[in-house]
C-alpha cells in the first residue's frame, strides 16, 4: 500500500516538474497502469570482466524506482563512449523517467563482482496493459523538439 502512495506522489512530481498538470502522467497511464518489482541478486562471480550481471540497456517504463545496493558497487550509465559507475548510495532511490527525450533514459548496466554479492530492488511503473502511450501534447513544441533532436 504504501509503495502505491509513493508511486501516486511520483507520478505527480514528475508531471509538475514537467509543467503539466498533477494527475496527466497518471490518467495517460490508464486505470489499470502496471507496477512490477524486482529483487535482483548478483553472486559474487570469479571472473567478473567476462560476465555482466545485466548488459546494457534503457529502461521502457513510464518511470523505474530502483534501491541500489548501498554496499557494493555494479550500477554503471553510458555517458560519451564511455562507462560510469554509479556512485554508492545510502537511503536513496534512483529514478528513470519517461519524458520525450526531456529528461534522458540512461543506457545502463549491471557488473558483477568478484567478492561480493550484490542485491538491487526495481519498480516498473508502466501504463495499463490496454493503454498506447503517444507523445504528450502539452511537451510537444518546436523549441522543446529542437532540443530533444539536438542531444
Amino acid at each position: 500500500m504504501k509503495q502505491h502512495l509513493l508511486v501516486e506522489k511520483f507520478y505527480k512530481a514528475i508531471a509538475r516538474s514537467l509543467g503539466l498538470k498533477d494527475n496527466r502522467l497518471r490518467e495517460m497511464c490508464g486505470e489499470n497502469a502496471a507496477m512490477e518489482t524486482r529483487f535482483n541478486m548478483y553472486p559474487p562471480c570469479p571472473r567478473p570482466g567476462k560476465v555482466l550481471g545485466i548488459k546494457p540497456h534503457a529502461d521502457g517504463s513510464a518511470f523505474t524506482l530502483l534501491l541500489p545496493d548501498k554496499n557494493v558497487e555494479g550500477l554503471q550509465f553510458f555517458k560519451d563512449g564511455k562507462w560510469y559507475k554509479a556512485p554508492l548510495l545510502r537511503d536513496k532511490i534512483l529514478i528513470n523517467i519517461m519524458s520525450n527525450g526531456i529528461y534522458k533514459s540512461p543506457v545502463q548496466r549491471v557488473v558483477t563482482n568478484k567478492e561480493k554479492e550484490r542485491i538491487s530492488v526495481a519498480t516498473f511503473c508502466s501504463e495499463g496493459p490496454d493503454t498506447e502511450i503517444e507523445p504528450v501534447d502539452e511537451l510537444m513544441s518546436e523549441a522543446k523538439t529542437k532540443i530533444v533532436q539536438k542531444d
